[in-house]
């Protein structure tokens, strides 16, 4: 599995990604592959304040829907509009192209609470 060195993972299989004071959001290789072929991403948070771990959309698959979950708290203040148009793109591109929200934290602390590369690869074994 693909686990990138430059990102930080959630138990709960995001990958997040700071650009300043803003946290780009994904959904993990392991995640893309779980849930096979992506048909649908429902994000109706966009403006909205969550906290972390907090269901921020929904992902869609041929067999299967899967809540997405922020890996830390902020205001959600853009879904990928290339994922809204073709959600293959994650399956594809899960660390590039297959971003899903970008988030404004409330509190950077949190990022660093999340598990480095080398956890994560730990945890999906």
């Amino acid at each position: 599995m693909n686990v990138p060195a430059n990102l930080k993972y959630s138990n709960d299989h995001e990958w997040c990604r700071i650009e300043g004071e803003i946290a780009v959001v994904g959904i993990t290789d392991f995640a893309q592959s779980q849930l096979g072929d992506i048909v649908f991403v429902d994000v109706p948070t966009v403006g909205e304040t969550l906290a972390a771990g907090e269901v921020f959309g929904s992902i869609e698959a041929v067999k299967t829907v899967s809540d997405a979950f922020l890996p830390v708290g902020g205001e959600i203040l853009e879904l990928n509009e290339a994922v809204d148009a073709d959600p293959s793109i994650v399956n594809k591109d899960a660390y590039g192209e297959g971003w899903m929200v970008k988030v404004r934290m409330t509190d950077p602390s949190e990022y660093d609470a999340l598990l480095t590369p080398e956890q994560y690869a730990e945890l999906i074994g």
